[in-house]
């Protein structure tokens, strides 16, 4: 039986070797706060934090610290969408710092520049990766760890399984953190025995207490299994997971003619990229405050099948706990 003691949970000082993943819109300040005074480390989501629940993003940050003095860490996605963007994360990043973040995962962009603002104050960066290229470019860049994103993953899911990630990946030389699949103790253990040095959650997560996430979106995560999980292409233009919906299944999963050609084209990708996130912000906010009969969709990973009720953090945190026998 693996202990809860690995190179990732040391370098952050934490009780369990366990993120509660960014989500947007779920990630509202009491969940984050939760899932750190509870063991593992809360992520903040500056998008959710502002946008979907209304809150200064520094006052925010203070909210999360006056609930845990624990560790807490930050979600930078730094793809270079638009300057006006770029700029607002930075000016983000930074207020993270001056409160005290010393653990950023950044996603989808070049890290560099969240690598030597973070590492200038002794503070850790780990990446989002889905395959070997971007791993090695993440690493080029200056990142100490690396969020390997599954096949089971929610959201963005990537196309291999754990086990073909952390083959792919093992010799890398940097702590490996499996995401996606992962709803209850078993799954995480298998994940620590396979070698990877954490885990991240975020379906599970969703079906907390603590998340502001209407009662149709747990109860659907409740309802789920495996099988009701699909990639569908209408949310962001790159396949993305969710529950299978008579919404879902009305629409279709396909992109259209038109947006496939924009998404491919080296001038227009961005602007293709940005109607697609902007229009599921607007989605996933609706759906996730207004519930079942006002929603798109909701955004899922295969994880479902482990969970069966809506619980505390605290309660979801201890069964993970007891996974290793109480250590």
């Amino acid at each position: 039986m693996p202990t809860a003691d690995t190179e990732f949970s040391r370098s952050l000082e934490i009780e369990l070797p366990l993120i509660c993943g960014a989500m947007y819109p779920c990630s509202n300040p009491e969940l984050v706060a939760a899932a750190s005074e509870a063991g593992g480390i809360g992520i903040i989501q500056p998008i959710s934090i502002i946008y979907a629940h209304g809150h200064d993003l520094r006052e925010g940050i203070r909210l999360i610290r006056k609930l845990t003095d624990k560790p807490i860490g930050f979600n930078a996605i730094v793809e270079k969408s638009s300057k006006a963007y770029e700029d607002r994360m930075k000016a983000w990043i930074d207020v993270a710092l001056e409160e005290g973040v010393r653990f950023f995962i950044t996603a989808l962009g070049n890290p560099k520049w969240v690598c030597e603002k973070v590492h200038a104050v002794g503070g850790l960066v780990y990446h989002d990766i889905t395959e070997r290229k971007w791993a090695e470019k993440a690493i080029d860049a200056g990142v100490d760890g690396l969020i390997c994103v599954n096949s089971r993953a929610g959201g963005h899911a990537g196309a291999k399984t754990p086990e073909e990630l952390y083959e792919e990946l093992k010799d890398l030389g940097v702590p490996l953190i499996c995401a996606g699949g992962i709803g209850g103790p078993e799954r995480y253990i298998q994940a620590l025995e396979l070698g990877y040095a954490g885990v991240q959650l975020g379906t599970r997560f969703i079906a907390a207490e603590e998340c502001h996430a209407h009662v149709d979106y747990k109860q659907a995560i409740v309802r789920a299994e495996a099988d009701d999980i699909v990639l569908t292409e209408k949310i962001s233009g790159v396949p993305v997971a969710v529950i299978k919906t008579p919404y879902i299944e009305r629409v279709g999963t396909k992109a259209g003619f038109l947006m496939k050609r924009a998404l491919r084209h080296p001038k227009l990708k961005h602007y293709a990229r940005m109607y697609y996130s902007l229009k599921s912000i607007w989605q996933l906010k609706k759906a996730n405050a207004q519930g079942m009969s006002y929603k798109d969709y909701f955004q899922a990973g295969k994880s479902v099948d482990e969970i069966d009720k809506v619980e505390t953090t605290a309660e979801i945190m201890e069964r993970f706990r007891a996974a290793h026998g109480g250590s």
